[in-house]
């Protein structure tokens, strides 16, 4: 018991101790589902009480959607504050993949947690927002593509479709992507973009 009590680190810094429990919390999520993760797994994971845990957060369910709501808006901050100003639609279309693939690597279980969520969570926990979000991201690649063909760089192409190709390529990384093994995300996501600019036809 008293080395159990020995773990619990007070939070020196609120912020930082937020942060810490939606971190925590995205990779317990991640991994063991949301009807397999407690708030006592969560305290446990952060170092923390449950009654601190609970000084933060109403439940689990404020957790989750925290998590699954964050995640999709942060994307497309992230992803948007990575696009050049100026320079070939192209360019902007790569800077987009790659900025995509970081955040993916940075915040690997937010993502994943997020995905999950989005497509499993029986309660629909803040959903509308999520979709205005994934909306917001999506059409961002759209007008992508759209500048790049009214710029002449690539032929007329039928521009959602081509817009799921690019999100399909990236969204489903988390399923074989590992880490500590080859390219970085970001040099995936840059591959992917000269096979799908460029192609893979010989000559």
């Amino acid at each position: 018991m008293a080395r159990a009590a020995a773990k619990i680190v007070e939070p020196t810094d609120s912020a930082e101790r937020m942060l810490q429990i939606l971190s925590e919390s995205a990779r317990l999520f991640a991994t063991s589902g949301y009807d397999g993760t407690s708030m006592r797994d969560i305290a446990e994971a952060c170092g923390i009480s449950k009654s601190l845990l609970y000084h933060h957060f109403t439940d689990k369910d404020e957790i989750f959607a925290r998590v699954a709501l964050g995640s999709t808006r942060q994307l497309y901050q992230f992803v948007f504050d990575r696009l050049p100003e100026g320079g070939p639609a192209s360019e902007r279309i790569r800077a987009f993949m790659t900025a995509t693939a970081e955040y993916f690597q940075r915040y690997r279980w937010h993502w994943i947690a997020s995905t999950q969520a989005f497509w499993n969570d029986p309660e629909h926990r803040r959903e509308k927002e999520r979709i205005m979000w994934r909306d917001r991201y999506e059409g961002l690649i759209r007008t992508l593509i759209q500048e790049a063909v009214e710029a002449g760089e690539v032929r007329a192409v039928d521009v959602p479709l081509t817009g799921r190709l690019v999100l399909s390529a990236l969204n489903w990384m988390h399923r074989w992507y590992k880490p500590d093994q080859g390219l970085a995300a970001s040099e995936i996501a840059d591959g992917y973009f000269d096979m799908i600019f460029n192609g893979i036809k010989a000559g």
